[in-house]
């Protein structure tokens, strides 16, 4: 079998093949990451059904950990963007924290949607909150649209149910500790988001967009505050629970049922039915077509993330853990260095081919067998590994990302501002989170 440098440059040049393929010819990742998963283990010299076992199992046991998540997630996701809930939390968010400084409200709003609804989908489905909350408190727009935009961007890498950190925890065996992963999601996402509205404030001054006549239709027909919260904040608690019972080694009365809709899959099912009372009617046209689309997002997700653990678990099965523990050893500073190698690998990847959440299935997959074998085993230290890979994914948006599109074009920014903004924004996001990442890792060893 295969081992040493050739190893090595055999997994290198199929990261490159994957980056290459998927940036600069156009290929799906899906089929991108499947021939590289089948090149590494077949040039490994791993023997050909051990390869194809590899893959499957990899695919399959990935699908077993998050696929109902992820599907689930998105149904969530789309009602609460078709029923306009999404916009009614935004316009709660923004009464509570007044119109004093409209930029963090916009963060913080931007942050709250993005959880379940997709970066993307939250930036249109704001935009136009946005350019009413420009107008309203005097404050330049293109300040309030990085606000968003970084906000939206934030969550959509480190807090589960959002698809890329599912699969990162699912990758690297901690599918289980989600709960632990959004708790200390959400303690990175707060300086993350305070240093993306001070550069948003300080860059969009400089940029100047042209004012638009704003629709307010659609907040006359927005649903009640509390039906529009609680298929997000119910899932949230039950999970978080959970996790903190877990924590605790709780066992006492109704630990059983604690545990049991704590369980992301169950919580979000519940959050599923609660957002079905979201629904206009008890219609086929919204009960088939509105959760038909849901299952649509979630499609390409999940084959993405599928090949994603097959290409993990082909790498598992060749000798990379033990060269790489050989080389990184048992050292004081291995944890801390692992934590930078994670954010780089996968600053590397976003930057080459644009996408966020491959950049979090590869990375993940790429490293998988390593966190064990470098002493990654409780819950705390496997979700700061996943922050590492997800302040790497965030690093940084530019041409080659959907969502850099998504944000020039409908907030009305030039590309060239936009590198100038919301690409610097992104990457000190990126080093933020992996300065936060590190201290809590320097804490926790402190204390554990």
């Amino acid at each position: 079998m295969t081992t040493g440098i050739t190893l090595l440059l055999i997994i290198v040049l199929a990261i490159a093949f994957i980056i290459v393929a998927s940036a600069r010819w156009g290929v799906h990742p899906f089929i991108s990451l499947l021939l590289a998963a089948l090149g590494v283990g077949l040039l490994a010299g791993l023997p050909a059904q051990e390869v194809i076992t590899a893959v499957n199992n990899g695919f399959g046991s990935l699908m077993g950990y998050i696929g109902l998540i992820v599907v689930l997630g998105s149904i969530i996701g789309v009602i609460l963007e078709k029923s306009g809930a999404a916009l009614r939390i935004a316009t709660l968010v923004l009464r509570w924290s007044g119109r004093r400084n409209p930029a963090l409200s916009m963060s913080v709003i931007g942050a709250i949607t993005s959880i379940p609804v997709f970066c993307d989908s939250g930036f249109i489905i704001l935009s136009g909150l946005n350019k009413a909350v420009a107008r309203q408190t005097k404050v330049n727009q293109g300040a309030l649209a990085l606000a968003l935009a970084s906000g939206l961007y934030t969550t959509h890498t480190l807090v589960p149910p959002t698809p890329g950190p599912i699969a990162a925890a699912g990758n690297i065996g901690a599918a289980d500790y989600l709960g632990t992963i959004m708790l200390i999601g959400f303690v990175i996402s707060v300086p993350t988001l305070l240093v993306a509205v001070l550069s948003a404030r300080r860059l969009g001054r400089r940029i100047e967009i042209e004012e638009e006549d704003i629709q307010t239709e659609a907040t006359e027909q927005m649903p009640n505050t509390w039906l529009s919260v609680l298929p997000i904040l119910l899932p949230i608690v039950l999970i978080g629970l959970a996790s903190v019972l877990k924590l605790v080694d709780y066992s006492g009365i109704g630990s059983t049922v604690f545990f049991f809709v704590g369980h992301p899959l169950i919580a979000l099912l519940i959050g599923l039915g609660c957002a079905l009372f979201l629904l206009p009617a008890w219609h086929k046209t919204y009960l088939t077509d509105w959760v038909g689309e849901g299952i649509k997002m979630a499609g390409p997700i999940l084959i993405i993330t599928g090949a994603g653990g097959a290409f993990g678990s082909v790498l598992k099965a060749t000798p990379l853990t033990d060269m790489v523990k050989e080389w990184f050893g048992q050292g004081e500073f291995a944890g801390a260095w692992f934590l930078i190698i994670a954010f780089a690998i996968a600053a590397f990847l976003k930057s080459s081919q644009g996408s966020s959440t491959n950049a979090l299935v590869i990375t993940s997959s790429l490293l998988a067998p390593l966190v064990p074998q470098l002493g990654f085993t409780t819950p705390v230290e496997m979700a700061l590994v996943v922050m590492a890979i997800g302040g790497g994914a965030m690093t940084v948006s530019h041409a080659n990302d959907s969502y850099f599109w998504v944000v020039s074009q409908f907030s009305g920014i030039s590309m060239k501002s936009a590198y100038r903004s919301f690409t610097l924004i992104t990457g000190l996001q990126g080093l933020t989170v992996l300065v936060m990442t590190l201290l809590l890792f320097a804490v926790y060893q402190l204390v554990g």
